[in-house]
């Protein structure tokens, strides 16, 4: 029997995630369908009621995989009830009758080389050490250098002469990060194609809006699941700031939780779990240069919804319009669009008044 791997979407994340496992695993990688209303189904069907958005997302990712053909399914794990995701997924696809092979790389919230080596080892068992931790650091620097570049698409394809070409560049790069399979290569590659960005024409006002979304991780990243939150704000000729990504998931956090309190300390005590105490600090830090701030989460996240209160009283205090999406399986676009663009006549009016 052919052995295919897959894993759950999240964003564009899937480009770097399929190059580390082709690599490792010499086998054929099937990325999941995008996600769509079907996925969504899919996952409310066999999930639990209360669960958040993203597990049943997740479970419908792989229940599409499986149906297409796949014998491997990858999970990450880690971070808040994320941590429990795969062997509650795991039990509930092997109840539908599915069979399979599951791989975690996180457990307890730590990235342990050697286990992970270990689990890769057993799949390809021609795989050395060496070659493990070179595909893992050209990996680690693929998801680097996307999110660079992906910070300044987000400050200018709002205000691109034609934002296809932002686009089509962006599918052009991922193409040549691909399949490249050396780290010079790589970084070669990066400058090259920050260069271009740059050349790309726009036409953008020097005292242009300036929005920055804050929240949980996953309705941050993933685009369908904050309704494409990002493409409606540069349709609006928005400049977008937004913290959260792999890179920062996986080199900053860890370094900046002292620092995130030190100057949190005023509002927040203690860590709030999760991603709560860093969208405190991101709302002290936007409201000295940003129009306004967009908080997403997932309903029923409960790290965000302590943070809530807190956001709300910084946000008073530095005098910065916030806005609030929470999303679920009910959650209406045509009612986010209405707030969203009652938000937008908000701190379009507070700019020019001030």
């Amino acid at each position: 029997m052919k052995e295919i791997i897959s894993f759950p979407h999240m964003g564009k994340y899937y480009h770097p995630i399929a190059y580390l496992l082709k690599r490792l695993t010499n086998l054929e990688v099937m990325v999941a369908p995008p996600i769509t209303k079907k996925t969504k189904e899919l996952g409310e069907k066999y999930s639990p009621s209360d669960v958040c958005i993203p597990f049943k997302y997740n479970l419908g990712n792989f229940i599409e995989s499986l149906e297409m053909g796949a014998t491997i399914l990858f999970q990450a794990g880690g971070g808040c009830r994320y941590r429990y995701y795969a062997e509650v997924q795991e039990q509930i696809l092997k109840d539908l009758g599915y069979q399979f092979q599951f791989i975690k790389i996180i457990s307890k919230d730590k990235l342990h080389i050697i286990e992970v080596y270990k689990k890769f080892k057993k799949i390809n068992t021609k795989l050395s050490f060496i070659k493990f931790i070179h595909v893992f650091l050209i990996t680690f620097f693929y998801i680097f250098y996307m999110d660079k570049i992906d910070v300044y698409i987000r400050k200018n394809i709002g205000f691109a002469v034609n934002i296809n070409d932002f686009l089509q560049l962006q599918n052009k790069m991922f193409k040549s990060f691909s399949s490249c399979n050396y780290l010079i290569s790589l970084t070669k590659n990066y400058f090259k194609y920050k260069k271009k960005f740059k050349s790309l024409k726009i036409n953008k006002p020097s005292n242009c809006l300036k929005v920055g979304i804050i929240g949980e991780l996953y309705t941050s990243m993933e685009h369908y699941s904050s309704y494409y939150l990002e493409e409606k704000l540069a349709t609006m000729n928005i400049e977008v700031k937004r913290y959260t990504d792999l890179s920062y998931l996986l080199f900053k956090k860890a370094f900046f939780r002292k620092h995130m309190l030190r100057v949190s300390k005023k509002y927040c005590k203690y860590n709030l779990g999760a991603d709560g105490l860093d969208n405190v600090y991101r709302t002290i830090k936007l409201s000295k240069k940003y129009d306004g701030i967009i908080h997403t989460k997932p309903f029923g996240c409960t790290p965000e919804v302590g943070a809530i209160p807190i956001i709300e009283k910084v946000a008073a205090e530095k005098k910065i319009p916030v806005i609030f999406f929470s999303f679920d399986s009910n959650t209406s676009e045509e009612g986010m669009n209405t707030r969203l663009e009652a938000f937008y006549d908000l701190i379009k009016y507070r700019k020019e008044k001030l």
